[in-house]
């Protein structure tokens, strides 16, 4: 194998680590588990993202008919009191939903098994849903990809940056130009169809998916900006392609878009007052 392909070989792998760690990493992705009670383990898989348009089911597979329990949640963040769903036995499941909440809008919840004297309780710290618009596939689609192209362009420069012969500059201005177009241009159509704002990060709010996106952009600016006029610019490439990594290492979503239920009180108010 040459080296050309060696460092697009260890960029690859790069990448492809980083998608991996994004799908399983977040706060979005499902809370898993079992519990224990009535003399059987059971499996728990908690949603914690679902559409505006419908309520979040739930679903506990639970063959034995003496397992029974209910659903306990509230709006997050907030102290409202605790609502009590029961679930319903429907065959070998146990199962009910969630009301569905506009967009942003967040939910915690926990399930509550029975059995007999016994209890089960999941998870023990209760997991948090969040509700979405839905995200047309053509403006979704060509945003991962970009931002993904844009991982792996600024892989391939530091790597290029740390080797004697590198020769950055063509993958540094191809991760600065995936990074505008999946970021700057795509990213802000998906967060408007999701939560409905174009751009919830600096200097409007503390949106980490929004302001890792800045961040990532203005090192490979800087970088593309040192590498002008033939300068190799290695230790500026390398930065870039750290901070990339790093921003890539933060679970995606997290301190994603939230309602401020605050807010959404004192409007329902101030339009009631009208």
């Amino acid at each position: 194998m040459t080296g050309t392909a060696c460092r697009w070989a260890l960029a690859v792998a790069i990448t492809l680590g980083s998608l991996v760690w994004q799908r399983v990493s977040g706060p979005t992705y499902p809370a898993r588990g079992t519990v224990s009670i009535g003399g059987q383990r059971i499996a728990m898989t908690l949603q914690r993202s679902h559409g505006i348009a419908s309520d979040q089911p739930i679903t506990v597979r639970a063959p034995d008919a003496g397992v029974s329990g209910e659903v306990v949640w509230r709006r997050y963040p907030t102290s409202d009191p605790w609502q009590i769903t029961e679930l319903q036995r429907e065959g070998q499941d146990l199962h009910t939903t969630l009301p569905k909440q506009p967009a942003a809008g967040k939910l915690e919840y926990q399930v509550r098994l029975r059995h007999g004297d016994e209890q089960a309780i999941f998870p023990r710290r209760p997991a948090i849903t969040r509700f979405r618009g839905d995200v047309p596939p053509w403006i979704l689609i060509p945003h991962i990809t970009a931002m993904f192209l844009g991982l792996l362009f600024a892989s391939r420069a530091g790597i290029e940056a740390l080797a004697s012969d590198g020769t950055p500059r063509r993958c540094a201005r191809a991760a600065l130009a995936s990074f505008v177009v999946g970021g700057f241009m795509l990213g802000p159509a998906v967060q408007k169809f999701a939560f409905g704002e174009w751009w919830a990060g600096a200097p409007y709010g503390w949106d980490l998916t929004d302001n890792k996106t800045l961040l990532a952009v203005l090192a490979w600016i800087l970088a593309v900006w040192a590498l002008r006029g033939g300068r190799r610019a290695r230790g500026t490439v390398l930065a870039a392609a750290i901070v990339t990594l790093g921003v890539f290492a933060i679970p995606h979503s997290a301190w994603g878009s939230q309602i401020d239920w605050a807010k959404i009180k004192q409007t329902t108010s101030d339009a009631l007052r009208k």
